[in-house]
């Protein structure tokens, strides 16, 4: 009887122990498992705000281009109408140049 009691320590010790190393390592296969997931969400968050930037900046560049052509415009549209404002006086502003250079010269003979 006493043989049987001690074998049934034994294999009541054997089975916990055996429980325990299974615990063990079913507790770092969880471990692992959350670690993995976890620099599975950091890649993702990293991807998704690499794509989040390219995407901003795809639409800063195409405000600025926007800008830069609304800008071009209205330059060459200025320019235009200072070359037609300036084409409207060139005749006046000639005729005013020479008679002062006529004046000047009745000046100085």
């Amino acid at each position: 009887m006493k043989a049987e009691v001690l074998q049934k320590i034994k294999q009541t010790e054997s089975e916990y122990e055996k429980m325990i190393s299974e615990a063990i390592a079913e507790s770092r296969r969880a471990s692992a498992n959350a670690e993995l997931e976890a620099d599975n969400l950091v890649m993702k968050a990293t991807h998704d705000a690499e794509e989040y930037k390219k995407s901003k900046m795809a639409e800063v560049r195409e405000i600025a281009a926007r800008k830069r052509e609304e800008i071009l415009k209205e330059g060459v549209a200025r320019a235009a109408e200072l070359r037609q404002r300036g084409s409207r006086n060139l005749e006046k502003a000639a005729l005013l140049l020479v008679s002062r250079f006529k004046e000047q010269l009745h000046v100085h003979s």
